[in-house]
């Protein structure tokens, strides 16, 4: 059974940090491409970042650039969000979600994009909450 499950939310200041993870199982990650979405309340769902084949082959909005990092592990089967210098506006449910990899960005490491309806699989998310 294909499974992402999310961890490592919670609630910090602001100018705080947290680490992501997306642990998958029932597959094996090295063929996907793994976004992180996010999605605050009463508001549109957001792509934040998402990775390719390898930690050099990623994309981040401009809302998180500089901040957040995104990174894979294949040999645990899992990715990671390490956010920096949090915000409010940083405030929302984070999802991780996969897709396999198109040949582009399997053969020339091509960065995948964190467009939401190409994802098929995706995790029930992990609130993260910045606040004093």
């Amino acid at each position: 059974q294909v499974q992402l499950v999310e961890s490592g939310g919670g609630l910090v200041q602001p100018g705080g940090s947290l680490r992501l993870s997306c642990a998958a199982s029932g597959f094996t990650l090295d063929r996907f491409a793994i976004g992180w979405f996010r999605q605050a309340p009463g508001k549109e769902r957001e792509g934040v970042s998402c990775i390719g084949r390898n930690n050099r082959s990623t994309t981040y909005a401009d809302s998180v650039k500089g901040r957040f990092t995104i990174s894979r592990d294949n040999a645990k089967n899992t990715v990671y969000l390490h956010m920096i210098s949090l915000k409010p506006e940083d405030t929302a449910v984070y999802y991780c979600a996969a897709r396999e990899l198109t040949a582009a960005e399997l053969l020339f490491l091509r960065s995948p994009a964190p467009v939401a309806n190409e994802y098929r699989y995706w995790g029930r998310g992990t609130q993260v909450t910045v606040s004093s």
